[in-house]
């Protein structure tokens, strides 16, 4: 449903009125300054003015009484006349190109001035129209997240009724009714979790613990945990991680959140019988995860949108509340890496981030065990490969 558009507040009208009269201000202000400060100039060549006539004046009364020798001297104060008129000319001249140029200055500010406040006022109707839409989608967003706990409530009540050792079998629905109830939390923790933490990015208080750990075995423990939700869906999730320890900076719960965001949306997104791929790449510096999939594919236009707050693929879709990917995105930056998504309609999406690269390991060091069990079907199907090219 389009939402209605909103009517100028109070505060806008209280806003607009005091640009106005700020702008009135600074016009008297500026008109104010201009002619101080032509007046501080023309005083200046005054004084200036003044002080050579002086010069010249006191120049020719020295020279008039010097003592002549010889034949006297023609008189001169015909050509002194001449040479104050072609003085007086040339001022008045310099004056008036001086009065041009101020004019065509305040003119060309004036008219800068016109357009920088239409530029302002272009700005201030895009920033509110930015700001009706936040509130907007605020105001969406905490009416789905009430509709959303509030059917979670529900269903921990009617669950919680249904534990009643009423007829047969009363352990299977007690059994039953329990692992509904933890599904239920499970959810609303996640949903009162990501408002905590879009609270916490706004405010600029997103908590990190960075520390150096092994990024291979994060990244496996984050593919076993959603190895039941992708079987539940028929989703085949497979690991491409290497085997042995890679170190890198981070912190362990929030990559976790990192890992779980873009699982959890690949499997959502991924019809079944599809597989979702998490493998990664080491490069100068870096380590670059990837989570692939061969769901439904995003077209190009949308690959920066998926990343924004309350992005949903449409205005119906109930099964998040467009959060993770910007949760992520946030989290991933804040470990001083990138995010970025790659698609192809109708084929699947790659979703990419890197992390700052820790120093290597060492042989021997107690780090280096063992190969992982969860990584042996992959290293199985790399020398698989590696037989095939050979």
């Amino acid at each position: 449903m389009p939402r209605k558009p909103r009517t100028p507040s109070l505060e806008r009208a209280k806003t607009d009125d005091s640009l106005r009269t700020e702008r009135k201000k600074t016009d008297a202000h500026i008109k104010t300054s201009r002619a101080s400060a032509e007046r501080t100039a023309d005083g200046v060549v005054d004084h200036a003015r003044a002080v050579a006539d002086a010069v010249v004046s006191a120049a020719r009364s020295k020279a008039d009484h010097l003592p002549r020798r010889g034949k006297a001297a023609a008189p001169v104060s015909g050509e002194r006349a001449e040479a104050d008129r072609t003085v007086r000319g040339e001022r008045a001249v310099a004056d008036g190109v001086l009065r041009t140029d101020r004019q065509d200055q305040a003119d060309a500010l004036a008219s800068l001035l016109v357009h920088e406040r239409a530029a302002t006022d272009a700005y201030l109707l895009t920033e509110r129209a930015r700001s009706d839409d936040a509130v907007a989608n605020r105001d969406d967003f905490l009416g789905m997240v009430a509709h959303d706990v509030r059917n979670l409530l529900n269903g921990v009540v009617l669950n919680l009724e249904l534990l009643q050792p009423v007829g047969a079998e009363p352990e299977r629905r007690v059994s039953t009714g329990l692992d509904r109830i933890r599904r239920y939390v499970a959810r609303m923790n996640r949903l009162i979790g990501d408002l905590v933490d879009v609270t916490s990015i706004d405010a600029g208080r997103l908590a990190m613990d960075r520390k150096e750990g092994d990024a291979a075995l994060l990244a496996a423990e984050a593919t076993d945990a959603f190895q039941p939700a992708a079987a539940e869906k028929g989703v085949t999730l497979v690991s491409e991680i290497a085997a042995q320890p890679v170190l890198a900076t981070f912190d362990r719960d929030r990559m976790l959140q990192v890992f779980a965001n873009l699982l959890a949306n690949a499997i959502k997104f991924t019809p079944a019988g599809g597989v979702i791929t998490l493998a990664m790449e080491e490069g100068r510096g870096v380590l670059r995860f990837s989570v692939r999939d061969t769901g439904v594919g995003i077209a190009p236009s949308m690959l920066q949108a998926i990343f924004e707050r309350f992005w949903q693929v449409d205005s119906g879709d109930r099964r998040g509340q467009g959060l993770g990917l910007y949760i992520s995105k946030c989290i991933v930056e804040a470990h001083g890496g990138r995010i970025w998504a790659e698609s192809t309609v109708g084929k699947g999406t790659e979703l990419w981030f890197t992390l700052p690269r820790g120093r290597s390991l060492r042989r021997g060091s107690p780090h280096a065990a063992a190969p992982r069990r969860a990584d042996r079907p992959a290293r199985r199907r790399r020398q698989a490969k590696d037989r095939r090219r050979g």
